[in-house]
């Protein structure tokens, strides 16, 4: 086997298991409660984490098509160099490796942070908790990628059982004594604007639905990608739509709303009043076993970006070195790397604060390849065709740019990060094309 040639060794059972995996992370116990003041109204709540779930799901049927039609590692990073060139490839390809480092830079510091809270004596050596976290799983994905599949099937398995276990509890057990009423303040829609309050929860549901195309990465690793990735992506898709509806119904069922605004795990909140004080460990056991899938996903799909980019002449040469287990492992471990890095230096909180930008700026330029390869390459083979085109691609590449230019007014001291980053690609694309 050449040593840049990945192995084709994955099924449905994975691609359904990364995208679960790779989408369902901290956020569904952690966010629902900012959400919650942003908007303050439990109709409004449940409606915005459905829109955005129609969105990855009508999102999912656009990338089905590029997927099958371009079965090669890399996502986004395929898609765009493919449709717009090299430069816009390399843009787009930097802007998906950065973001998903960012935040499973973030996604080791968070677990490192719920280790001490099982094990107080560790509270003084988080950073290197979270460092070791990433260490154990790059040596754990060097030994190949059928363990790590396996594992990845486990994880997801387990994570999806445990938040259904949750919402069945919340809705059975009847609590000795109700909750009470936090004094936390709902921002009124009002304040502000109307949409002020909606695009804030639309950022954050964004951020915890990132990971529904995962399974696109893996097109080239899929052994029948035309008939896997559909039966992944659409089951998988579904499933998060679900398990997301399903919990925040459960936690408006056990809190009430302005208790549910104040509550930063506000999972954790609901089984303390089901069970009491003291029982919360067992949401920080549950959110541990998220993370560890979510980071087991992330450093699958995320080396195989640059993986792509560099095979392409775009990124550095070294990370096309594939070992005898089908790992991109230079790949992999320069992945790991920066998210130590922005571990070390704590910039991936700021990073993490305009990663929606940057992951709805990808998917904005997948659906705008879709429509301009449909023009430019009308004979490529298509095994898939998204359903609804044109129609449905154009209104979520619509609907993607209204959400960027929102962002940008809403928040335009974090949009300035996402215009500089872009506007220092060019040199340093440049720079690498020599």
């Amino acid at each position: 086997m050449a040593q840049n040639q990945l192995k084709k060794l994955l099924g449905v059972g994975f691609g359904v298991a990364v995208t679960i995996g790779g989408t369902i992370g901290t956020g569904i116990l952690r966010k629902p409660g900012p959400i919650a003041q942003d908007i303050g109204n439990p109709t409004l709540i449940i409606a915005v984490w459905l829109i955005v779930g129609v969105y990855a799901l009508a999102g999912s049927l656009s990338v089905m098509e590029l997927g099958t039609m371009l079965p090669k590692a890399g996502g986004w990073y395929v898609y765009a160099r493919r449709a717009f060139g090299n430069y816009a490839g390399f843009v787009i390809g930097i802007s998906s490796w950065l973001g998903s480092v960012s935040a499973m830079a973030f996604g080791a510091a968070v677990m490192s942070e719920y280790i001490a809270l099982l094990f107080p004596s560790m509270a003084d050596y988080q950073k290197i908790v979270a460092i070791g976290i990433l260490t154990a799983f790059v040596a754990f994905h060097s030994i190949g990628v059928q363990l790590a599949s396996r594992a990845q099937e486990v994880m997801s398995l387990l994570k999806g059982v445990g938040l259904l276990a949750f919402v069945v509890v919340c809705f059975v057990v009847t609590p000795d004594q109700p909750a009470t009423v936090s004094a936390t303040a709902i921002r009124p829609l009002a304040e502000g604007g109307v949409w002020i309050g909606i695009l804030a929860a639309l950022q954050s549901v964004f951020y915890t639905y990132d990971g529904w195309h995962t399974a696109a990465y893996f097109t080239e690793e899929d052994v029948d990608p035309s008939r896997n990735l559909p039966r992944s992506m659409m089951s998988g898709v579904l499933l998060i739509i679900g398990i997301y509806i399903l919990v925040n119904l459960a936690l408006l069922y056990v809190l009430p709303v302005e208790t549910l605004a104040g509550s930063k795990l506000p999972a954790a909140d609901a089984v303390q009043v089901l069970f009491g004080p003291g029982s919360a460990q067992v949401v920080t056991f549950l959110l541990m076993i998220s993370i560890m899938g979510i980071i087991n996903a992330q450093i699958m799909f995320n080396p195989r970006v640059i993986f792509a980019m560099g095979r392409d002449g775009l990124f550095f040469r070294f990370v096309t070195h594939v070992n005898s287990g089908g790992t991109p492992t230079y790949a992999t471990v320069l992945t790991a790397g920066a998210s130590t890095l922005m571990i070390l230096t704590n910039t991936y909180s700021k990073l993490s604060d305009i990663a929606t930008f940057f992951f709805v700026l990808c998917y904005a330029s997948a659906f705008a390849a879709l429509i301009r390869l449909r023009q430019t390459e009308p004979d490529l083979a298509r095994p898939v065709h998204a359903w609804g085109y044109p129609f449905t691609t154009w209104t979520l590449l619509i609907a993607s740019l209204a959400f960027l230019l929102g962002v940008v007014i809403g928040d335009f001291s974090s949009s300035l990060y996402a215009v500089a980053f872009i506007a220092v690609s060019y040199p340093v694309y440049r720079l690498i094309k020599q």
